[in-house]
């Protein structure tokens, strides 16, 4: 049977993975394909060994309206692959784990290609429960063009303060160096800090995150957000009130058997390591003393630079559980 463009626009099933110059690469997929990719950038498992381009600009002027979306943003290591699998059921929705080609217009802004790509991700396998796309870091500094895309879109916008989030992400070196890429990567968006030292950086990646969330909150009246120690006190009511939230058809029962089970139990985007709520907050403990001087650093740095004595504080007012 010949595919057409009415198929590549109506079905997960032809998932577009990302931009190679003016081509767009298209992955085969099916509903097992995505809830076994972890995420949907080079770790994708395709449904087959095989993949197709096409040109962007024959897509772009064939480009549909986009299907109502929840999203899942986030400021980096803290729970959002959790969150986003946890509301992973193959019978009642699809969750696309960071979609490559989004993160890939969020580095070369481009209006046309942005709405491409949320046409594409928006599609979905049942009628009556959205797609949730679970975005990465620089795609939330793409949040204005998105909020003006769909107003109405249901959103979380999941966060830590600023000391756990400190902690999440000055606590091994593996962090660090992706911290120190991708300031540089979004130097468009954040300026020149290439002179900050790792504490500098992570405040200034925070306090942007936290003011574009801020920003974002006064334009889709339908988000809102979720401190991350929450979700991780409180799992199974924080599920229950996502699900909610999203309109996704998952039962209370559901969320406690998956609560239960081995995806709380091991490491979110390594299942095969042992991790779970109070190992995180052993090695909470253990960061906190190693870097003590350098959170007061960080602390210092947000108090010079912020607009205010609390930038979260939208944050708090708009929380999904209060």
């Amino acid at each position: 049977m010949t595919l057409t463009l009415d198929d590549l626009f109506a079905s997960p099933d032809h998932y577009l993975h990302s931009f190679d110059g003016d081509e767009a690469l298209f992955m085969p997929m099916d509903r097992a394909a995505y809830h076994r990719s972890i995420f949907l950038d080079d770790r994708i498992s395709p449904a087959a060994d095989q993949s197709m381009k096409l040109p962007v600009a024959a897509l772009i002027r064939e480009s549909r309206t986009p299907a109502p979306t929840g999203w899942i943003f986030h400021v980096a290591h803290c729970g959002s692959t959790l969150l986003a699998r946890a509301l992973d059921d193959p019978e009642a929705s699809l969750v696309l784990r960071e979609p490559r080609a989004l993160r890939q217009t969020a580095f070369n802004p481009d209006a046309k290609r942005l709405a491409l790509v949320t046409a594409m991700i928006g599609k979905r396998y049942r009628a009556d429960a959205p797609t949730l796309v679970k975005a990465n870091v620089p795609v939330n500094f793409l949040l204005p063009q998105l909020a003006e895309t769909d107003p109405e879109a249901r959103a979380i916008m999941l966060y830590l303060p600023l000391r756990g989030y400190l902690l999440a992400i000055l606590r091994n070196d593996n962090h660090r160096t992706w911290l120190r890429n991708v300031t540089s990567q979004l130097a468009p968006y954040l300026g020149d800090l290439s002179q900050l030292s790792d504490a500098e950086l992570a405040a200034a990646l925070w306090l942007a995150q936290v003011d574009g969330f801020t920003k974002a909150l006064g334009r889709m009246p339908h988000a809102r957000t979720l401190d991350a120690e929450t979700f991780f006190a409180e799992p199974s009511m924080v599920l229950k009130a996502a699900t909610r939230h999203f309109g996704i058809p998952i039962s209370d029962a559901i969320v406690d058997t998956t609560v239960a089970g081995p995806l709380f139990a091991t490491y979110s985007k390594n299942p095969s390591l042992p991790f779970d709520n109070a190992a995180r907050i052993a090695r909470r403990a253990e960061v906190e003393q190693a870097i003590a001087a350098e959170l007061d650093v960080a602390e210092a740095w947000v108090a010079r630079h912020a607009a205010s004595p609390s930038p979260e504080a939208a944050l708090v007012e708009s929380a999904l559980i209060r």
